[in-house]
């Protein structure tokens, strides 16, 4: 689990309830199913008619992206291009096409492939990067559906609380519905900008992160897979690949 994203929604949460009771205001009267249901609603109508289905589905399966950590480790990669690069040089190309049904990651893989069957080295660049282009475009487009609920949920929020108050002009004749009315009018505000600012932007924000993450691995293994096409020393091409690591990873 990503630790952060975790404790940032309950921190967020947290801090709005808990200020809630310490004003001495009820848990109650900012828990209101029909404002729920018009803001989550109305945001996610939104959405499905901006984007198309495939896009939606890619957006919910990603979110995971921020709520899990990246299975993938840096330096096992690097580890294994060496030890590639080691072998090369020693028995030949031809030697690593046993390796690669012992790889996990498909792109790797497909890289490993292509440079067994001795595709040229610029080829074999040109075949991953646009691979790599093409699946960030992809996936930032799960970000992206992401942030428009961001964008639409405080003015679907508006409309709640607009809603609300046409209601409570209905009962102009009875002042004591008045107070209670409004409040629950404003409630669905309330859920419409916290949702954006608490989940949608922030979710958003943390995919963008991790996917960029990912798309720094994919190059590091392009390099690392032309380094080994061209018959590189394993020693030169771990240290090349050392440099795609942030200043943290680099000290472990």
């Amino acid at each position: 689990m990503d630790i952060l994203t975790i404790l940032g929604l309950a921190l967020g949460f947290g801090a709005i309830l808990g200020g809630q009771v310490l004003e001495g205001g009820s848990m109650h009267s900012i828990m209101q199913l029909t404002a729920a249901i018009i803001v989550i609603g109305g945001t996610f109508g939104a959405v499905l008619v901006n984007y198309p289905m495939s896009s939606f589905l890619l957006a919910l399966k990603n979110a995971r992206l921020a709520l899990f950590n990246s299975a993938g480790d840096p330096h096992k990669i690097i580890k294994l291009l060496s030890d590639l690069a080691s072998v090369a040089r020693k028995d030949g190309l031809l030697a690593l096409e046993t390796s690669i049904r012992k790889v996990d990651d498909p792109f790797l893989r497909k890289g490993l492939q292509l440079v067994v069957d001795g595709t040229e080295p610029k080829l074999t660049r040109e075949i991953l990067e646009i691979e790599i282009s093409h699946s960030e475009e992809y996936n930032l487009t799960s970000a992206k559906v992401f942030e428009s609920a961001g964008g639409y949920a405080p003015t679907i929020g508006i409309l709640g609380a607009v809603m609300g108050l046409i209601h409570v002009m209905e009962n102009l004749a009875d002042p004591t519905k008045l107070g209670a009315g409004i409040a629950v009018a404003f409630v669905a505000t309330v859920y419409g900008v916290g949702t954006a600012n608490l989940i949608y932007l922030p979710l958003a924000g943390k995919m963008k992160l991790k996917i960029r993450e990912q798309v720094i691995m994919q190059e590091m293994m392009v390099e690392g897979l032309i380094s080994l096409s061209e018959g590189e020393n394993p020693r030169r091409v771990e240290e090349k690949l050392i440099g795609f690591l942030r200043e943290s990873q680099k000290k472990k």
